[in-house]
Order: structure tokens, then C-alpha cells, then sequence
């Protein structure tokens, strides 16, 4: 039996691989718990500064970057689908330090635009799209759909397609600033490595700190959001790798960070 969800390391970046490709992608308790352990990975290796999740999608007629839930498993019971630390998949609602770009050939709806909604940055191809389907089958999107959806997109728009079920194209997702780039069908993976090799060059510590600051700023009080920057900021400065950036500045060459 292949890996339900696969970890490969291409430099700096570790490529996350939903690999299920015969159900759609869709999670159940032995997805959420791979997932779970492929962020441990992820976390754990100082060597590894960005992740980047995509999915199979061999054998699709229209590609599905993840379906959701596994109805199936979820009519059957006894399946959570989820983990305790990361919620569903074993991610939406996971910690991490390391920030995640999505990478999406194809359809990504209910708990599958959930997911894409708990990374951090979203490279989408032109046949992709977006939804929470939820209310078409009497459920509402509880994995973070809800209230993050509106945070991306804004209310009025997160309201109809949360309410119709109806998804969002790609192009119309990086419009309203949920999709960073829209690339050619095939290319979403590449560009997502592409753009965290970017990240990968700026300094880990700085990236993760910022990420933190950045990610509070949908729910905390500017007041709140300047003692946090000051808090990160004050390690940030005593740190090697500060020391190394105005060197390479100085010296006129690339920064060699340590993570520390």
C-alpha cells in the first residue's frame, strides 16, 4: 500500500504530498494522522525552512487538490478525521513555526478549502477552484472554513459561497487576494517551489517571528499587535543570524543563516 501522504526534501524545502489520489484526496483518519506526522517532520528538520503541500491527482478526469472529508468514513462513524493537535486532516488547526504554501492543480471544496485556508500562501492554476459545499449536504464547514474564508476574501463574498456552495475560480480567488499567483495546469508545484526557495533566503528566525505577527493581525488590537512585534523583536536582535545579515550587507554578499 502507497504513503497516504508522502515527505520529500528538495533543499530547503520539504514538498507534502496528498496521496490519495483514488478517493479524491479525501481525509479520513489515516490521512489526518500521516499529515499530522509530515508537519512533525517539517517542524523537527532545522535543515528544512518551508513547506510545500500539493496532491496527487493521477487518474483524475477534473483534477481534485482534496475533496474534504471522506463521507464514507464519516456516515460510517467511529472516524474523527482529524488528530488532536492539528484538527481536521491533522492541520488546520496545528501550530507550526514554518510557513506552508499550497500548491493547487484542481478543485480544492469543503474540508479541502480548508486546508488551503490554514496554509499560509496559495499558487493555483487556472483550472482550480475553490468552495465549501458543505450546506448543499446539510453540514456547515467546521474546520475553520467559516471564519477564515471571510478573513481572506471579505464578508459579503465568504457569505455567498458559503451559502450557495458554489466554489470560486482561481482567478477569481486571486482577485479578491486568497490566491498569490495563478499559473498554467501542471504548474502549481513548480511555482510554489520556486517562490518558497524565495522565502528559503531570507533568514528563518526573522521569517518565523514575522509569520507569528502577521498571522495575529486578523484577531488582535494594533495595541496588542506592537507589544508582540517589540516581544519578537528584542531575541531576534541579540541573534547570530542578525549578526551574519549586517556583515553580508556590509561585505557585499549573500548571508549564510544558522537558524539561530
Amino acid at each position: 500500500m502507497s504513503e497516504l501522504v508522502t515527505y520529500e526534501v528538495r533543499g530547503q524545502v520539504a514538498v507534502i504530498t496528498l496521496n490519495r489520489p483514488d478517493a479524491r484526496n479525501a481525509i479520513n483518519d489515516d490521512v489526518a494522522q500521516a499529515m499530522e506526522s509530515a508537519i512533525d517532520r517539517l517542524e523537527a528538520d532545522d535543515n528544512v525552512w518551508v513547506g510545500v503541500l500539493t496532491a496527487n491527482t493521477e487518474g483524475h478526469k477534473s483534477p481534485v487538490f482534496c475533496a474534504g472529508a471522506d463521507l464514507k468514513a464519516l456516515s460510517a462513524g467511529g472516524q474523527t478525521l482529524g488528530t488532536k493537535r492539528g484538527g481536521f486532516a491533522g492541520f488546520v488547526y496545528r501550530e507550526r513555526n514554518k510557513p506552508v504554501i499550497a500548491a493547487v492543480d484542481g478543485l480544492a471544496t469543503a474540508g479541502g478549502c480548508e486546508i488551503v485556508l490554514a496554509s499560509d500562501m496559495v499558487i493555483a492554476t487556472t483550472r482550480s477552484s475553490f468552495g465549501l459545499a458543505e450546506v448543499k449536504r446539510n453540514l456547515i464547514a467546521g474546520a475553520g472554513g467559516l471564519f477564515r474564508l471571510p478573513r481572506a476574501i471579505g464578508k459579503s463574498v465568504a457569505m455567498e459561497v458559503i451559502l450557495t456552495g458554489d466554489p470560486l475560480t482561481a482567478e477569481r480567488a486571486y482577485q479578491l487576494g486568497l490566491v498569490n499567483h495563478v499559473v498554467a495546469p501542471g504548474e502549481a508545484l513548480n511555482a510554489a517551489i520556486e517562490l518558497a526557495n524565495k522565502i528559503a533566503t531570507s533568514a528563518p528566525m526573522a521569517v518565523a517571528a514575522s509569520r507569528r505577527v502577521v498571522l495575529a493581525s486578523a484577531f488582535e488590537s494594533d495595541e496588542a499587535l506592537i507589544k508582540m512585534t517589540n516581544a519578537e523583536f528584542a531575541p531576534i536582535m541579540k541573534s547570530e543570524d542578525t549578526k551574519e545579515g549586517l556583515t553580508a550587507f556590509i561585505e557585499k554578499r549573500a548571508p549564510q543563516w544558522k537558524g539561530r
